[in-house]
């Protein structure tokens, strides 16, 4: 697992408008997945936001809440998901990704 830094990661999601936000992702997915002992991909929680036109996202944010709690960090799932909410998806990414450095 590779620890991100959040600030370098928010900054090329804006500069990128959005593009780097979608590996990111996808990252925090893996990285979440494989200390909880998950077998869901990033790509396919991509696949499924695609799909559903996005509805699927806030359903992956409050499930990484879960995930991360598996792998030994604490249950922010409704924190995620209310912050989606209220169009801060990225700021549930970046507490996610804290929480993962953490671990």
């Amino acid at each position: 697992m590779v620890k991100r830094n959040v600030g370098v990661s928010i900054l090329l999601s804006i500069l990128t408008c959005g593009i780097y936000t979608i590996f990111w992702i996808i990252s925090v997915n893996n990285d979440a997945a494989r200390l909880s002992g998950d077998k869901e991909d990033g790509g396919m929680a991509i696949l499924l936001m695609l799909i559903t036109c996005g509805i699927y996202g806030f359903v992956w944010m409050y499930k990484m809440g879960d995930k991360i709690e598996r792998a030994g960090g604490k249950n922010d799932g409704t924190i995620y998901l209310v912050l989606s909410i209220f169009g801060l998806g990225l700021v549930s990414i970046a507490l996610m990704q804290t929480e993962l450095n953490r671990l």
